[in-house]
């Protein structure tokens, strides 16, 4: 009975983010993506909830972003609806300012020397690639590295952020990145996009190992079928899929899947592909500006209980397939109930992983140290293979 106890508890903890958990604490200790960048323009403020924590994100007038906390400790009241002055934000409510690190500057009509008194959480960011990142650990942060994908750093290449919001939890999400079995009837099912064309229904031989960053995943169809992609520790997916058409390139994604709760989760997504010209590049741009706006959720009923699937192939339909499959686990899993098989090699990598890392933060030892790897991902044959093992 006590390991039946102890064995649920060690599933239960893979999807409880909120500050104090296991994993809460193991996820603040890396950079992640709160919104996109055009989601604050200078001199405007939105809140942002991530791992159950409501804050406040704002830009100030020089264009720098911050993140401070969702309230003002005065009353309480939402801090994001008040104004943006300079670098500091100013309270609705009762006029309370803050500075970006957090530090309350003015409180009309009290003695001015209490300002200095009252301070609220404050976390750096980072902007990269249309999204803003934050640091939500204690201490200093790291630096500004892993995340980094030199691909998508190209200033020839087209690139286009999205995000979208799911009502299950992040981990069942992460679990369906390191599960290449699934692309096989996932990826078929409603209509057939050029991503499930490409991959086809053939089950793969899978390899999957440990890298400096993350997991290395090999899914083989065949010679000339061969799916390489690079998961980055803790909750980034780096893959290469088809291109908007059969006759558009082929298109890096780069996926972070971020709690926004134990049961939501934002999905933040990096697409870029190589530039074909000033014409389809403007015809490319369009087209992404009319389906990336998609989000799933918003059709969930057409979706899950009428088998409605948009027309889109790459923007929508993979979203949607893989919405289905992920959403329809519930919103946190009952992995008591499951039953692991061969083909789920990645998943019990991943928990093992994650459970390994979670046990030496609890026991204050340093965990590894996660490096970025300076390569880039190909969809190839069995030399690729070779040489991605090497």
């Amino acid at each position: 009975m006590a390991t039946n106890r102890k064995r649920r508890e060690s599933l239960e903890a893979l999807s409880e983010t909120a500050r104090g958990t296991p994993m809460g604490d193991l996820l603040r200790q890396f950079w992640q993506p709160v919104a996109l960048s055009s989601d604050v323009t200078p001199g405007s403020a939105c809140s942002v909830r991530v791992f159950s924590e409501e804050l406040t994100l704002y830009r100030g007038e020089s264009g720098k972003t911050y993140l401070v906390a969702g309230r003002c400790p005065h009353r309480c009241t939402r801090l994001h609806t008040g104004w943006v002055e300079g670098e500091e934000v100013r309270c609705v409510y009762h006029g309370w300012k803050f500075d970006g690190g957090g530090q309350c500057t003015e409180m009309p009509a009290e003695k001015e020397s209490l300002a200095s008194t009252v301070k609220i959480a404050a976390y750096p960011t980072h902007e990269y690639c249309g999204l803003v990142f934050a640091f939500l650990g204690q201490g200093d942060a790291p630096e500004f590295d892993l995340p980094r994908k030199e691909l998508f750093e190209d200033p020839d290449r087209l690139l286009f952020p999205r995000r979208q919001d799911w009502p299950a939890s992040w981990f069942q999400q992460c679990e369906n990145s390191l599960d290449a079995a699934h692309v096989s009837f996932v990826h078929q099912k409603g209509k057939v996009g050029t991503f499930g064309k490409a991959v086809t229904p053939t089950l793969p031989d899978l390899e999957y190992l440990e890298t400096d960053a993350g997991i290395r995943q090999i899914a083989t169809r065949g010679p000339g079928n061969v799916r390489i992609s690079d998961w980055t520790f803790p909750n980034n997916n780096h893959i290469l899929i088809p291109g908007i058409t059969e006759k558009h390139p082929w298109m890096e994604i780069s996926l972070w899947l971020v709690p926004v709760d134990d049961e939501n989760t934002a999905r933040f997504q990096i697409y870029t592909l190589p530039s074909m010209g000033e014409e389809e590049d403007r015809k490319t741009t369009e087209h992404f500006r009319k389906y990336m706006p998609y989000n799933p959720s918003d059709h969930h009923h057409e979706l899950m209980d009428q088998g409605i699937y948009p027309e889109e192939m790459a923007l929508e339909l993979t979203n949607a397939q893989d919405y289905v499959a992920v959403v329809g686990q519930g919103a946190i899993v009952d992995r008591s109930q499951e039953r692991l098989m061969s083909t789920d090699a990645g998943i019990a990598l991943l928990r093992r992983i994650f459970w390994r890392e979670m046990d030496l933060l609890d026991s204050g030892v340093p965990i590894k140290q996660w490096a970025r790897l300076h390569e880039e991902i190909e969809l190839q044959s069995e030399e690729t293979v070779a040489s991605a093992r090497a």
